[in-house]
């Protein structure tokens, strides 16, 4: 998909270490946040980044550019270098199993912490993250992939073995 068809993409597909999951975009829901998981995906932002945060029957959590290096210190405090507000109103829908959601930080100096990093829910309820993290996503293939990331082992939150997001592939089916 060429990126002047960046508007076309309706779904995305995370090749990783384990298997495929495929979601579909919540554009008109989300659209700034769709928009800017789009572009990172287009410009291979994602690529090469591993599974930085895995809570066994809670979600899984990437995007994290740092997580390619030698630090896993540092793995779960980067970002695209800029960051945006929420898009949450009273049509967002709830934080269940299968949504696609963008990690952040809370407000900061009253400005929005979202920028690259984004997890997948692995439960059937989260009502404590309910209207705190914005929903861009549902996964419409490879939620067993979820699952199979979701119960690696782990030590720290973080996956004893790499687990890692090779690429994204936009489509508009």
């Amino acid at each position: 998909m060429s990126k002047k068809d960046l508007s076309q993409a309706k779904f995305a597909t995370l090749v990783t270490s384990e298997g495929n999951i495929k979601f579909e975009l919540l554009t008109n829901m989300a659209p700034k946040t769709a928009a800017n998981f789009v572009l990172l995906s287009q410009n291979k932002f994602y690529d090469g980044v591993a599974f930085h945060r895995v809570i066994k029957d809670f979600m899984i959590q990437t995007g994290d550019p740092l997580s390619r290096n030698d630090d896993p210190d540092d793995d779960g405090t980067g970002g695209p270098g800029y960051a945006f507000d929420d898009e949450i109103n009273k049509n967002t829908p709830k934080l269940v199993k299968g949504v696609v959601a963008m990690a952040n930080a809370g407000q900061q100096e009253g400005k929005g912490t979202n920028g690259s990093q984004f997890f997948i829910i692995a439960k059937d309820a989260t009502d404590w993250l309910d209207g705190k993290h914005t929903p861009f996503g549902r996964v419409v293939e490879g939620i067993e992939i979820v699952d199979k990331i979701g119960n690696v082992k782990t030590k720290d939150d973080k996956p004893v073995k790499p687990i890692l997001l090779k690429e994204v592939i936009l489509s508009a089916n």
